[in-house]
C-alpha cells in the first residue's frame, strides 16, 4: 500500500467504506489541515479496478492534491479518477455524462455544491448513477448565507462518517495547539475621539478621572510594544514562512508597504509573495514560494485563494491583517497553520486595525472547552493532549483602561434616568439618536444605547432588573437602532417584493411611506461587499434577503445571466464561437458580450471585471481568450517551429505549403514585411530569431542556381526533374520552369541576363518544356529509324537510343491524331518523313 492514514482518517475512512456499503453515501466533516483528503485517495487505491469520479471547484485545487499526493507517496498517484471540475460537469451532455460510467463519485468541498448552478451539474450526475457510491469531502457542510442549508443533509441524507471540529482536533493533538498573539497596528484616531469625549465632558470630577485614564491609556499603548517588535519576539523561525491574509487587494497592496518597518528587524530583505486569485500566475507564485528554501523570512500575501484545497506543508505561521473576518473565513485562516503532519507549533498573529475590534478567540476556545468537556465526561482523558490555545495578548491592558475611561464618562444612572424620563415625557419614547446631549450637555443618546448593549450582553455593564423596569416603563425599546432600522427597511423591502416579485429596487426608489429603499439596497449590498462588520447585515438578515432573491452584485447578476446563455449557446452548439451580431431569445447580446469579455482580459476594456473563476468557466467552454490575430499569429509560428525542427532552417520558399496545406511561405514573408515597417514586436521577432530567421535573404537566384547545379553534377540532366522536386524547402524544379518562361518571353517585365543564361546552359538547361523537349527527341528516333530503314516497319521491341520503345510513341501520336489532339506543328513534322503521311492514311 502506498497511503498510509493517521489515526483519526483511518477511523473515518473504516467508518466511511462500512457507511458506502450500507447507504451508498457517506460524507467527512474535518477541519482544515487535518489531511481528510487522502481518505478519498485512499479509497482510490483500494478500489484500483473501479472508476472514481472526483469533483472539485477548480482544476487547479485538484492537480495541486495531486502533487502533495506525488510528493508524500514517492511518487504514486491514483490512475482511476476521471477528474470534473464542477464548471466542466455543468455544461457536459448527457452523452458525455454517460461515458463516465462511475462506481465511486468523490464531492470535494461538497458544501460548495449548493450553489445553484453547480448543484445543477451534480445533481444530474447523481441522477444517471444512483447505485454509484458518493464520498464527501469539506470543512463545514453548512452555507450560512444560504439559509443555512446542510448540504450534508441534502446530498448524503445525514450519513456523516465522520465529524470533528477545528477545537477538537486541537484538543486530540491532531493539529498542534498554536501560539497565538494578539496585537494592534493602528489606534491613533480612536485616541483623537476620546480626547474630544472627555473635552466636551460636563462633570468636571468625571473629565478629570477621563484624563487620568486617558493618559494612561497612552503610556500604555506607548510603552507596548510596536508590531516590529512584537513580530521579532514571537516569530518562532526567523527563515520560515508565513501566510499574510488580507481583506482585498488594496488592504493587500497597503500591508506590503508595511513589511519594512513590521519585518525589518527580522529580516532586511525578506522574499515576498503576492496571490490574488486563482490561475497559471497564482500557481507559479505558489509553487516559487513553496520552493523557496533560502534564508530569508518568506511571506506571502494572499486575499482568500489559500482558505480551501490547498496545502502548504512547511508553514510557520500565519498573519491575519483584518479590519474584521467572516467566522468560516477566519478559521480556514487560522487551518493553514494547522496541519496533521506538523513537526513544530504554529503561531498566529492576530492584528487588528483598532481598540474597538480586540477580542479574543472565542469560538475556538469554546470548541476546545465543549471537547473537553465531552471528553471527560465519557472517561476519555486520555484524549485530551491540549487543553487551550497558548494566547499571549499584547493588548490586554489596553483594553481594560480603554473600558474604564468609556465608564467614567458616562454620568451617574440616577441622573442620566432622569434626564431619559423627561426624554420621553416630551416626544413620547426613547428613540434618542447617539449624539444627542440635554441642555447640560450630558450624552444622553450614547447612555440609552449603552444600556441596550448591557441589556443585550454586548457590553459589560450594571443593569438590575430594577432598571430594567424602570425604563421599560417610559417605553424603551430594547432593540440596537441597527435594529429598529433594520425592521423598517426590511417592513418596506417585503412590501416591494409582494408587489414586484423580485429585489431589483431602482436607486431612488421610495416607498409610499417615505422610505428610501432604493438607497437602502444599495448601502446593503456595499456592506456586504465591502465586509463591512456593521451590526445592520449579519448572517440571518443576509438570508432573509436571499430568500427573496436580492442580487447582492449587480455585475455578477449579469455576468451570471449572460453565463447561462453561454452554457445554453454550448449544448445546442456543441461551442461558443457566437456569430457577430447574434442575439439570444431573451434578448441577450451574447456576440457583444463576450468580445467585450475577451478585450477586459487583454486589458483593453476598463469597463468589465473578470474573475479567474469566471475566466476558468469560460475556457470550460472552450472560449478563446486572445485576439484573432494572436491566434493566428501562434498558429505560424507552431508551423514555422515544425518547419524548423524538420530542417534546422526557415529557409521557406515563397509559395511553400506545410503538409496540412498551411502557407508558411507567405506567413513568414508577411512576418518580415512587418519587421521591415516596425509593425513586429520585439518579442516575436525573439522568438523567429530562436528559430535562425534570416530576415533579408542573399541573391534568391544565385542560391536557387547553385542548388540546381549540385542537382546537374548528380544526376547530369535538369530537363527530368520534376516541377515538385525541393531541397531545404526550395521548389527549384518550379523555379527552373519559371526560367523558361523568362528566356521564352512569357513573363512581362522579366529577363535573363547573358550571363545568366550561359551559365544555366552549362548545367543542361533546355529551354523547351519538359513534354515538349521529350517529343522532339522522340521524333527525332523515329527519323533516324526511317533514314537508316527507308521505312517505318518498327518491331514492337525496338527501343530507341534513349531506351523507348518507338512503336509505342508511334501509336499515341496516332491516336492524338485521330482525335484532333495532335497540333500543327507536330503534324506537319511528321507530315515531313513522307511515308509517315501514308502510314497514317493507310493505317486510318
Amino acid at each position: 500500500m502506498n497511503i498510509s492514514l493517521f489515526e483519526h482518517n483511518q477511523t473515518a475512512f473504516d467508518s466511511s467504506v462500512e457507511l458506502l456499503d450500507q447507504t451508498g453515501k457517506a460524507a467527512i466533516i474535518h477541519p482544515t489541515g487535518s489531511g481528510k483528503l487522502y481518505i478519498a485517495f485512499k479509497l482510490c487505491e483500494q478500489n484500483p479496478d473501479k472508476t472514481v469520479c472526483w469533483l472539485s471547484p477548480s482544476e487547479y485545487i485538484f492537480e495541486t492534491q495531486l502533487e502533495n499526493l506525488k510528493a508524500d507517496t514517492k511518487g504514486w498517484i491514483p490512475e482511476n479518477i476521471s477528474f470534473f471540475s464542477y464548471t466542466k460537469l455543468m455544461i457536459m451532455s448527457e452523452g458525455e455524462l454517460l461515458n463516465i460510467q462511475p462506481d465511486f463519485i468523490v464531492i470535494d468541498e461538497f458544501h460548495r455544491c449548493g450553489a445553484e448552478m453547480w448543484g445543477q451539474g451534480v445533481a444530474r450526475l447523481l441522477n444517471l448513477f444512483p447505485e454509484a457510491r458518493i464520498l464527501g469531502l469539506s470543512a463545514i457542510a453548512i452555507r450560512y448565507l444560504d439559509n443555512q442549508r446542510d448540504m450534508s443533509d441534502e446530498l448524503f441524507d445525514g450519513n456523516v462518517a465522520s465529524e470533528m471540529t477545528l477545537g477538537e482536533a486541537i484538543v486530540r493533538g491532531i493539529l498542534y495547539s498554536p501560539k497565538y498573539v494578539l496585537s494592534i497596528y493602528a489606534y491613533q484616531s480612536e485616541l483623537f475621539r476620546l480626547e474630544s469625549k472627555i473635552k466636551r465632558a460636563k462633570s468636571f470630577a468625571a473629565k478629570t478621572k477621563a484624563e487620568n485614564y486617558l493618559e494612561a491609556l497612552k503610556r500604555s499603548l506607548e510603552k507596548a510594544d510596536g508590531l516590529d517588535a512584537i513580530f521579532e519576539k514571537h516569530m518562532p523561525d526567523r527563515k520560515g514562512k508565513y501566510i499574510v491574509f488580507c481583506s482585498n487587494r488594496s488592504h493587500l497592496k497597503e500591508m506590503q508597504s508595511k513589511v519594512p518597518e513590521w519585518f525589518g528587524r527580522i529580516d532586511p530583505q525578506p522574499h515576498l509573495y503576492a496571490v490574488y486569485t486563482e490561475g497559471p500566475s497564482a500557481k507559479k507564485t505558489l509553487s516559487e514560494f513553496k520552493s523557496d528554501n533560502s534564508e530569508h523570512l518568506k511571506l506571502l500575501f494572499a486575499i482568500d485563494m489559500l482558505n480551501e484545497g490547498i496545502h502548504v506543508d512547511d508553514i510557520s505561521g500565519v498573519i491575519l491583517l483584518r479590519p474584521t473576518v467572516s467566522p468560516i473565513v477566519y478559521k480556514q485562516q487560522i487551518g493553514r497553520a494547522l496541519s496533521a503532519c506538523k513537526k513544530n507549533k504554529p503561531v498566529i498573529f492576530d492584528v487588528v486595525n483598532n481598540i474597538d475590534n480586540l477580542y479574543s478567540v472565542s469560538t475556538i476556545q469554546e470548541e476546545i472547552q465543549n471537547a473537553i468537556t465531552y471528553y471527560r465526561y465519557l472517561g476519555l482523558q486520555n484524549k485530551i493532549v491540549n487543553e487551550h490555545f497558548e494566547i499571549i495578548d499584547e493588548t490586554r491592558d489596553a483594553k481594560e483602561l480603554f473600558e474604564k475611561l468609556n465608564n467614567t464618562l458616562s454620568a451617574p444612572w440616577d441622573i442620566m434616568y432622569g434626564y431619559a424620563k423627561q426624554y420621553f415625557e416630551e416626544h413620547g419614547d426613547l428613540e434618542v439618536v447617539r449624539t444627542y446631549r440635554t441642555p447640560d450637555g450630558f450624552y444622553l443618546g450614547a447612555w440609552i444605547r449603552t444600556k441596550r448593549r448591557v441589556y443585550s450582553g454586548k457590553q459589560k455593564g450594571v443593569l438590575d432588573e430594577e432598571r430594567i423596569r424602570k425604563l421599560e416603563a417610559i417605553g424603551m425599546d430594547w432593540r440596537s437602532k441597527t435594529d429598529r432600522s433594520w425592521d423598517k427597511y426590511f417592513a418596506a423591502a417585503q412590501e416591494y417584493y409582494n408587489t414586484n416579485g423580485n429585489l431589483r429596487v431602482p436607486i431612488y426608489y421610495i416607498s409610499e411611506s417615505g422610505v428610501r429603499l432604493g438607497e437602502w439596497i444599495r448601502r446593503i449590498r456595499a456592506l456586504r461587499k465591502n465586509n463591512s462588520n456593521s451590526k445592520l447585515l449579519d448572517s440571518e438578515r443576509i438570508e432573509l434577503l436571499d430568500s427573496m432573491g436580492m442580487i447582492w452584485d449587480v455585475p455578477d447578476f449579469v455576468w451570471l445571466q449572460n453565463y447561462n446563455e453561454c452554457v445554453e449557446y454550448y449544448k445546442q452548439h456543441g461551442n461558443i464561437d457566437v456569430p457577430k451580431g447574434y442575439v439570444t431569445p431573451s434578448g441577450v447580446k451574447l456576440h457583444l458580450w463576450l468580445k467585450n469579455i475577451q478585450s477586459t482580459l487583454r486589458g483593453q476594456n476598463p469597463y468589465y471585471r473578470v474573475t479567474a473563476e469566471q475566466k476558468h468557466q469560460l475556457e470550460e467552454l472552450g472560449f478563446q481568450w486572445k485576439s484573432q490575430y494572436d491566434i493566428a499569429w501562434e498558429r505560424g509560428f507552431d508551423h514555422a517551429k515544425e518547419y524548423y525542427d524538420t530542417f534546422g532552417n526557415l529557409n521557406v520558399e515563397a509559395l511553400y505549403r506545410s503538409p496540412d496545406g498551411y502557407k508558411l511561405g507567405v506567413w513568414l514573408s508577411t512576418q518580415k514585411t512587418r519587421n521591415q515597417i516596425g509593425k513586429l514586436s520585439q518579442e516575436r521577432i525573439d522568438q523567429l530569431n530562436q528559430l535562425g530567421i534570416v530576415w533579408k535573404k542573399p541573391d534568391s537566384w544565385e542560391e536557387r542556381f547553385r542548388i540546381a547545379e549540385e542537382y546537374f553534377k548528380e544526376y547530369h540532366d535538369l530537363i527530368r526533374m520534376s516541377s515538385t522536386y525541393q531541397k531545404d524547402g526550395i521548389y527549384i524544379g518550379q523555379w527552373l520552369n519559371e526560367q523558361r518562361k523568362i528566356h521564352n518571353g512569357k513573363r512581362k517585365g522579366k529577363s535573363l541576363t547573358e550571363d545568366q543564361i550561359q551559365r544555366l546552359e552549362s548545367i543542361g538547361m533546355i529551354w523547351v518544356r519538359k513534354e515538349e523537349y521529350i517529343w522532339q527527341q522522340q521524333f527525332e528516333d523515329v527519323k533516324e529509324y526511317y533514314e537508316n530503314h527507308g521505312n517505318i516497319d518498327i518491331p514492337d521491341d525496338y527501343y530507341s537510343k534513349h531506351g523507348k520503345l518507338l512503336l509505342s510513341w508511334i501509336k499515341r501520336q496516332q491516336f492524338a491524331y485521330r482525335h484532333g489532339n495532335l497540333n500543327e506543328e507536330r503534324t506537319k513534322k511528321l507530315q515531313s518523313l513522307g511515308l509517315i503521311r501514308e502510314y497514317f492514311n493507310d493505317q486510318g
